[in-house]
């Protein structure tokens, strides 16, 4: 049902530890809450316990997506891509020509981006913009505030 989604090996090792907890912690504290609640009586008037079967709901919930997205992933291998151009993974060196800033970006699947570690998703703007271009190309990227041209400097893996 749902398309494969693109992760690196700690990407991925970090997704199977997420579910980890959910299920081996997470879950059996929800458990005992409700057993807490059923324990304090009537349920029909019991909001503890009608708060706790929401709280198993949406964990299970997050619990199914998780397994959904294990089960649809697929590493993504660093030795097949092109270094020559902008794809998944690169460390991209680009210069913005309006103000002249330079930015060093690792463009990322989405799940695994972090602006703090200067790790793009390739679904953003930017990125896109980027994808299949080489060192020395001007490229005018369409973001919130407008059109800004960059010139790619550098591309590292």
């Amino acid at each position: 049902m749902s398309d494969s989604r693109y992760f690196t090996e700690e990407g991925l090792q970090k997704l199977q530890e997420e579910l980890d907890h959910l299920i081996s912690i997470e879950r059996p504290k929800i458990s005992q809450q409700i057993a807490e609640a059923r324990d304090k009586g009537d349920l029909s008037e019991n909001a503890e316990y009608d708060a706790a079967k929401e709280a198993q709901g949406m964990l299970e919930l997050k619990i199914s997506k998780v397994q959904e997205k294990v089960a649809n992933a697929r590493i993504i291998d660093e030795s097949k891509l092109d270094a020559t151009k902008v794809f998944i993974l690169s460390k991209v060196k680009i210069k913005n020509l309006k103000n002249s800033a330079v930015m060093t970006y690792t463009l990322v699947p989405e799940e695994e981006s972090d602006l703090k570690k200067a790790r793009i998703s390739v679904d953003s703007p930017i990125a896109k913009g980027l994808l299949g271009k080489s060192v020395g190309e001007k490229v005018d990227i369409k973001v919130p505030a407008g059109v800004v041209p960059f010139e790619i400097i550098e591309i590292n893996r």
